[in-house]
């Protein structure tokens, strides 16, 4: 079996920093890719993630640079919670 990629678009609804940004992102809509592997020896198919991106700037932001940066889920979700928490 091969690798696989999801994607996921995560909102924002307000200014948020993740370990490693060099500055706050402004809210915003934000597609965010998660790399995955097949677990061997499963008696059903089951999938490892082994890294997960997200792109910048955010989805409505019209502009020429785009980057992918590397961001540990854990903190993404952590951050989503907290966003959630502020409205």
């Amino acid at each position: 079996m091969t690798n696989r990629t999801t994607q996921k678009v995560v909102r924002f609804l307000s200014a948020f920093s993740l370990p490693g940004f060099d500055a706050p992102q402004p809210p915003g809509e934000y597609l965010v890719d998660h790399d995955e592997e097949p677990i061997d020896g499963t008696s059903h198919l089951a999938w490892r993630r082994t890294a997960s991106f997200i792109h910048l700037p955010s989805i409505s932001t019209r502009g020429s640079k785009q980057q992918m940066v590397p961001v540990d889920p854990a903190f993404l979700q952590a951050a989503l919670e907290q966003d959630q928490r502020r409205s």
